[in-house]
């Protein structure tokens, strides 16, 4: 059984009858966010480089389709035309690290219909989930201001593979470490960790885990001061730092109450024993808008250590995102439901100076000062290239956030620019929905309601 099962039922049911029915012409489908969610100024694409690797092993195997047959109560035999299906389409996307804005496709799947059909649901799952974590980890290092930021968000992601992606993540927004070992060696990044209460209440007392902490590790220790007293607790840990001459590359470590004022009264304890080597990391609930607040208050924290609200995306766990057929067999496609009208046929995405983006159909040529977004990734099936890395992917990021407005870096009530839609695409758009609306002949159905795809025309 391979990963082609992990998808919802009816993606089997369409794929099977578009077979029964010869259906198997090529298609576009469009991934995009209808809106960005609240307190976002914009999105990070990501989840490409997973989703490539998805499409390249796609082949469905008669263990796969003797799962479907039983989750349809079919004899297997039904399901035997989905035997062999492999994607061999071409694939057209954001480069990861990019931002994005609402209505902007950051991906799209050519290929024969039952195969660009059957890979909705997990191209779906891979890039928003991991496009929302990359945005908020993003906004995290933007608060930071240049002070190290790290992933501590395994223990609390929904599952290890979704803290896999969270470090991965962290890498490309920037953070300078991860907690997750298999992360940190699988993908070159910097291990980080410190110690756990339990391990202070293991001992009789702060001062013996402290010392044989330091006794089994003999470079650098970061300690946990906040188990019982955090005050006496950095006394106690600067006693054994400057005991054991360990201050350059040390740290404390505070976890929870007001980190700001115990960070201010840490840093003067230190300070008077000598230590100002020793450096103070704080951790315990921290997103972007505690460390926004934090360095707004002038708290003398050296390392900010990120978990459960930057792994889950706590504030806006989810996308309004979706995967749409634009195109099939050359015939321009669009959904007119209220509220969630589509755009028709393939496109492609310019953008401007200042995040002045225009959303175009595929073939136009750029507008002044237009540069392209999507860029072919795939073809016939086979990467067009070789993976692409995280560096070149933070490369791109703080390129691009370098040149985005300043009202979309705010941390607190950013404004999100919004993308024009080009004169062709607009056209088109009322073709295809006049169309649409004379084929259904006044028969009183909510298509003549519909808006446009988002974000709404206005001219280049």
């Amino acid at each position: 059984m391979s990963q082609v099962t992990t998808t919802d039922l009816y993606e089997i049911t369409m794929a099977m009858s578009y077979l029964n029915e010869g259906m198997a012409e090529d298609a576009t489908f469009s991934l995009f966010v209808r809106e960005l969610p609240p307190g976002r100024g914009f999105l990070v694409a990501a989840g490409l480089e997973p989703a490539l690797d998805y499409l390249h092993e796609f082949e469905v195997t008669p263990d796969d389709a003797r799962v479907f047959a039983e989750a349809l109560h079919r004899p297997p035999a039904d399901l035997a035309p989905l035997v062999g299906l492999r994607f061999e389409g071409e694939v057209r996307a954001v480069p990861e690290g990019r931002l994005v804005f609402a209505g902007e496709p950051l991906l799209e799947v050519t290929a024969p219909l039952p195969q660009a059909q059957l890979a909705e649901t997990y191209l779906l799952s891979l890039v928003c989930h991991q496009t929302a974590v990359a945005s908020k980890a993003a906004r995290c290092v933007m608060a930071a201001r240049g002070r190290p930021v790290v992933d501590f968000s395994l223990r609390r992601t929904h599952g290890p593979q979704a803290g896999f992606q969270a470090a991965r993540l962290g890498g490309m927004a920037g953070f300078a470490g991860t907690s997750n070992v298999d992360a940190a060696v699988r993908l070159g990044l910097a291990a980080s960790g410190t110690m756990a209460h339990s391990y202070i209440e293991a001992f009789d007392s702060e001062e013996d885990a402290f010392r044989a902490f330091a006794r089994t590790h003999p470079g650098p220790v970061t300690l946990l001061v906040d188990t019982y007293d955090t005050g006496r607790g950095v006394a106690t840990a600067a006693e054994v730092l400057a005991g054991l001459g360990r201050g350059p590359g040390c740290a404390i470590r505070l976890d929870s109450g007001d980190l700001g004022e115990l960070a201010h009264r840490s840093r003067a304890q230190l300070d008077a024993a000598g230590l100002p080597d020793v450096r103070i990391i704080a951790s315990g609930g921290l997103d972007e808008y505690a460390i926004d607040d934090l360095i707004r208050s002038g708290a003398p924290i050296d390392v900010f250590a990120v978990g459960t609200r930057v792994g889950t995306a706590a504030d806006a766990p989810y996308l309004d995102a979706a995967y749409k057929l634009v195109a099939y067999d050359g015939r321009p496609v669009m959904k007119l439901s209220s509220a969630k009208a589509t755009a028709p046929a393939p496109k492609q995405v310019y953008r401007r100076p200042g995040a002045a983006d225009v959303i175009a159909l595929r073939d136009e040529d750029p507008p002044p000062g237009g540069d392209p977004m999507l860029r072919t990734v795939m073809r016939d099936g086979r990467r067009t290239g070789p993976p692409d890395s995280l560096t070149a992917a933070r490369s791109r990021l703080d390129a691009d956030l370098g040149a985005v407005p300043a009202g979309a870096r705010r941390i607190r009530d950013p404004q999100a620019p919004v993308p024009a839609v080009s004169e062709r695409l607009s056209r088109l758009t009322e073709e295809v929905r006049g169309r649409l609306l004379a084929e259904l002949d006044g028969t009183g159905t909510d298509g003549g309601t519909g808006g446009q795809h988002r974000p709404a025309p206005r001219r280049p």
